[in-house]
């Protein structure tokens, strides 16, 4: 799956005991859940930055969102969120979500085990100190019954230009969900699939064990890969050199555009990380990923130090794909 494969995720929700549901939490009771996070958490041997969504700026949320540390719903429910990240950006602990805990593990490529042992020593390290709401029939309790369980989403992001392109994902999607998995945008549920960018996760928690959950998913992202593999080689095949010129104009335009809006810029991300995955294009796809979060508008505006009005955006944007492809010339 190397090259395909982006990155894998594993989210578990979690609650405590002894307080309610985060719809029905007073102030001071989301407060209670972070502080008591924060102690729990206190001694962790690796460096953590803490952020709360009151002392975070339009563009500091907007940067967290688009690096997948912080989720969209966790910007809607007020400034009683915050998140807790491990320097090394493989961990985040998300407080005052949809429920009190979200504990995200992330790992590159195709690793959903080192992404849930990431997750899991967390959770192991708050079932020491902490009671989370549990019922021996149903397992973890959460606010919303799709997570109910073991309370985890596991999720892997494929890059997959030519099952877009030749109008696979339809096929795509009916397999995944015979398997009780679902497949969105590079966002989560509700978001678009921005440069053919797609996340693929279980749909249910309940009745599967963590291991389980993430053998399906490994599993269908495989035959995923494999289909978009095999449409690649194919498209190669019956027509080599307009294969290259099409990936060749992207990276192009992308050297030497002066003002590039982030929707144009996805598309032809795509071919530069297609093009990279190939071994066709003088870029690694490890770049490519770089590229894809740091060309994002909160990450453009944090990197200029001040809010950018959209045109200033977009030309900030093509100033920094030019440093990157080519030193900036």
């Amino acid at each position: 799956m190397s090259g395909i494969v982006v990155s894998s995720r594993v989210r578990l929700a979690r609650n405590y005991q002894d307080l309610p549901f985060r719809n029905r939490m007073s102030p001071q009771q989301a407060e209670e859940c972070v502080e008591r996070t924060l102690a729990a958490l206190r001694d962790l041997p690796e460096a953590y930055h803490f952020r709360t969504l009151r002392g975070l700026d339009d563009v500091e949320r907007k940067a967290l969102v688009e690096a997948h540390l912080i989720s969209p719903d966790l910007l809607g429910h007020g400034d009683k969120g915050a998140a807790l990240i491990r320097q090394d950006e493989k961990i985040s602990i998300m407080m005052n979500e949809e429920d009190h805990l979200r504990i995200q593990g992330f790992a590159k490529g195709e690793n959903l085990p080192d992404a849930m042992e990431n997750a899991l020593s967390i959770d192991d390290t708050l079932q020491r100190h902490l009671a989370f709401a549990f019922d021996h029939q149903l397992g973890y309790l959460t606010a919303c019954p799709t997570n109910i369980g073991t309370g985890m989403r596991a999720s892997i992001m494929l890059h997959l230009p030519m099952l877009t392109l030749l109008k696979q994902m339809g096929k795509v999607n009916q397999l995944a969900a015979k398997l009780g998995l679902t497949i969105r945008g590079i966002y989560g549920e509700g978001s678009e699939a921005q440069g053919n960018l797609y996340q693929l996760s279980n749909q249910v928690t309940l009745g599967r064990t963590e291991r389980e959950i993430t053998e399906a998913v490994t599993a269908v992202a495989k035959q995923m890969a494999e289909m978009e593999k095999v449409f690649r080689e194919k498209t190669v095949a019956k027509d080599a050199l307009a294969f290259e010129d099409q990936l060749y104009r992207s990276y192009g335009l992308l050297s030497h555009a002066r003002r590039m809006s982030v929707k144009e810029f996805m598309v032809h991300w795509s071919n530069l990380r297609l093009g990279a995955a190939m071994e066709m294009l003088p870029i690694s796809p490890d770049d490519c990923d770089r590229l894809l979060t740091n060309a994002q508008p909160g990450h453009v505006q944090k990197a200029a130090g001040r809010t950018l009005e959209p045109r200033e955006i977009d030309e900030k944007r093509s100033e920094m794909i030019r440093s990157a492809l080519n030193g900036g010339t």
